[in-house]
């Protein structure tokens, strides 16, 4: 067994657990008339509600010091200080300094300086492009920018675009491909004119086969249109830490944004990856989402465990996945704007904390990272709210929830309705006397998490809210959440099947499924 599951921190939730277990989330509130209160932390812009949750004051304090067990404010200080706490890369996890405003940061290893001139490369870009002072080969202002990008090069520019549509300023239209699918880039240049259309192409290592592959069809689609001749150049930037690959593609050094070893890729939509947001909404919607960002950081690093929100909905977590068996979280946006939000946040923590080795090497004899999933409400009411309220799965809800927005609509005041009418079904249910198919069980845990208004401050306190839950997940469980081996496998043998397909290559070496499928599939071309 662990060091983990042995420690009397862990052993001590496990036996107050079976207290928990025979207590209702009724009786809980029942008991305790300011349970509500008592169970919400603010922070900024956002307020969790986690009162819905299946504990009470004893359990919030077993897994406060489960946390200390662990040491979470020593590491804490060591990913803010640079210290390379991402063991199996050795590198530093710095992408708070992305949204830092320090003179110097972190202590001992400034890189400031460096985050400072691409946050101008940046500004420079983004006014160059909204006042129509973006031109292609030909002379003609661009209308449109494709992003071309996997993962977090993607996931987080394409959520925040659509998620602070309301904020767009006028300049290009944004579209955005990631699939290695020709399909995907087919539909987003459908209807763009190529004199017109402006490429940035984003991956860290500028050897993503998927970003590589789409970005060379790009440049193949403006050859045919615009002639071998043409300048392509103007139509593209890169966002890389390999500015030397991004000039083999033909992009010029003066529209190369850095990036930097120290940042993830699912953690560098504050980087110049988020040069979408920027083109989208402004520069300074952009810096106003960093703003929210470094609130939450500052919120992250000075507030108790008991009282700190990211260490709270880390805790929550851990508590039904290691003590109840959830193996699922649904996470559920009461918002359209929001509705890209899972599929990012399945990547941050799925990504991160998916793992089976610990940092020591040793295999996990605990459940790690449960399976994120969920989609906007109020459709996901009519799609698989039913499993949530009477099917035998245990999973916990995060709901998300805008305020008026500085709206007063009978449209908002639906959708609130609906998200708290839901939370309240889980935790207390309906006992339906005589008609068992119409009980819901209730007892089921739910969070609330509360913004006043969809704003880019906001949205920045959200995705750092999670980053650092994601972080806290990692220390407890003791895993590095800055790799992603299980990723790099897969990618490296697709490499070698990509010959037997294309050239017929000898398959010797591979198993009887993957030859038999190779081989029918050169059949069928």
């Amino acid at each position: 067994m662990s060091k983990l599951t042995l420690s009397p921190a862990w052993k001590a939730l496990a036996a107050h657990r079976e207290k928990i277990a025979r207590t209702s989330l009724t009786e809980l509130f029942a008991a305790d008339a300011s349970r509500a209160e008592r169970f919400s932390i603010e922070a900024g812009e956002l307020l969790l509600d986690y009162s819905k949750h299946r504990v009470d004051a004893e359990a919030m304090r077993l897994l406060a010091g489960l946390a200390a067990q662990a040491q979470l404010p020593g590491w804490i200080a060591r990913m803010f200080s640079g210290d390379p706490i991402n063991s199996t890369e050795a590198r530093a996890v710095l992408h708070v300094a992305l949204r830092s405003v320090d003179a110097k940061f972190p202590e001992g290893r400034d890189v400031m300086p460096a985050v400072r001139g691409v946050r101008e490369h940046m500004r420079r870009f983004v006014d160059e492009a909204q006042r129509g002072g973006l031109k292609g080969g030909d002379g003609r202002a661009i209308t449109d920018v494709v992003n071309i990008g996997i993962g977090g090069s993607d996931l987080g520019p394409r959520m925040l675009v659509r998620a602070m549509r309301k904020f767009r300023k006028p300049g290009p239209r944004l579209h955005f491909v990631s699939n290695i699918d020709p399909a995907d880039l087919e539909a987003a240049l459908a209807g763009l004119t190529p004199g017109t259309t402006f490429f940035i192409v984003a991956s860290k290592t500028f050897t993503t086969a998927e970003t590589l592959d789409n970005a060379a069809r790009a440049r193949a689609w403006l050859e045919a249109a615009l002639g071998k001749s043409a300048d392509l150049s103007r139509h593209f930037a890169a966002v890389t830490a390999n500015a030397a690959g991004a000039q083999a593609l033909g992009v010029p050094p003066e529209r190369v944004f850095p990036m930097w070893d120290w940042v993830g890729g699912r953690y560098s939509v504050w980087s110049a990856v988020g040069l979408p947001v920027a083109l989208a909404a402004g520069m300074n919607a952009f810096e106003e989402l960093l703003a929210g960002a470094r609130g939450m950081d500052a919120h992250f690093r000075s507030e108790p465990i008991e009282r700190n929100m990211p260490a709270v909905l880390a805790l929550l977590e851990i508590w039904y996945v290691n003590f109840f068996g959830a193996e699922a979280r649904a996470v559920i946006p009461y918002s359209e704007d929001l509705r890209d939000l899972p599929a990012y946040l399945q990547q941050l923590e799925m990504e991160s904390n998916g793992k089976r080795v610990d940092r020591d090497g040793n295999e996990v004899d605990y459940a790690t990272a449960p399976v994120v999933w969920g989609a906007s409400g109020t459709p996901s009411q009519h799609s698989f709210h039913q499993l949530l309220h009477q099917g035998t799965h245990f999973i916990p809800v995060d709901f998300i929830v805008i305020g008026g927005n500085g709206e007063s609509s009978t449209g908002q005041a639906a959708l609130a309705a609906n998200a708290l009418a839901q939370g309240a079904a889980l935790a207390f249910g309906n006992p339906a006397p005589g008609a068992p198919h119409k009980a819901l069980p209730g007892n089921r845990p739910s969070s609330t998490l509360l913004l006043e208004r969809l704003t880019p401050r906001a949205l920045g306190a959200l995705l750092a809210l999670h980053e650092h839950k994601v972080f806290v997940e990692g220390v407890i469980w003791n895993l590095n959440s800055f790799d992603q081996w299980g990723v790099e496998h897969g990618k490296n043998l697709a490499r070698t099947l990509l010959p037997g397909l294309l050239e017929g290559r000898d398959a010797a070496g591979l198993d009887a499924s993957t030859r038999g499928l190779l081989a029918r599939l050169r059949k069928r071309d």
